[in-house]
């Protein structure tokens, strides 16, 4: 994946009242941690940095940040917090990048092959419980995305963590946890016609014989 870069310029005032100048001046304030060294205030332009945050791909972008401390370094994105009106981006985590080191990232999930699903062709509902996974790979391997391949799909069937193919140098992050990602659900109609006949089988055979 290309790295990004972004133009930061530092916070030399802390607080709320620093950080809600910054936002009235067009402003995001951020803060750059991790490799064991010291949180470093910066705030980026909101115009440009939105932009970003608003693409799925956000959390599994390698961003170079121009006007840090650290230069050449690399980041990625861990945490945003949107306003709860407006939902623009009022803050954002970047974690430094250590050089050779693999790093935990968030990746979307793309599903594809439906029409090869039968159960979807038959009217079935993709049931998508999760839209992106935690992986742990270097950063020269960050996926733009994660295929999850829907071919021979029936009725029922269940998408785990451990049966998506993550590609070399991809392992699966969260500790390796095999949870449910997705599920082929049956239509609601079909369940029902599936139900009458049943229900008629149990009425005849409830009914007295008729006498002769």
């Amino acid at each position: 994946m290309a790295t990004v870069v972004l133009e930061a310029k530092p916070r030399k005032i802390f607080g709320t009242g620093s950080a809600r100048s910054d936002r009235r001046s067009g402003f995001v304030p951020c803060v750059i941690y991790g490799e064991g060294k010291d949180p470093e205030p910066i705030c980026i332009s909101a115009h440009q940095l939105s932009s970003h945050v608003a693409k799925s791909t956000f959390f599994s972008t390698v961003f170079k940040i121009e006007g840090v401390s650290e230069k050449g370094r690399l980041f990625v994105a861990k945490d945003v917090q949107f306003h709860p009106v407006t939902e623009r981006p009022i803050h954002v985590d970047f974690m430094r990048v250590g050089k050779g080191h693999n790093i935990t990232v968030r990746v979307p999930l793309t599903f594809i092959n439906e029409a090869a699903s039968p159960g979807l062709k038959q009217g079935g509902v993709l049931n998508v419980l999760v839209h992106e996974i935690d992986v742990v790979c270097n950063p020269s391997r960050i996926p733009d995305h994660i295929e999850v391949d829907l071919t021979g799909f029936e009725f029922h069937h269940t998408v785990h963590a451990h049966d998506i193919q993550l590609g070399d140098g991809v392992e699966l992050g969260t500790g390796g946890k095999n949870f449910t990602v997705a599920t082929v659900v049956a239509p609601t109609i079909l369940k029902k016609e599936e139900e009458t006949p049943a229900a008629e089988a149990g009425t005849a055979a409830s009914e007295p014989a008729a006498s002769v």
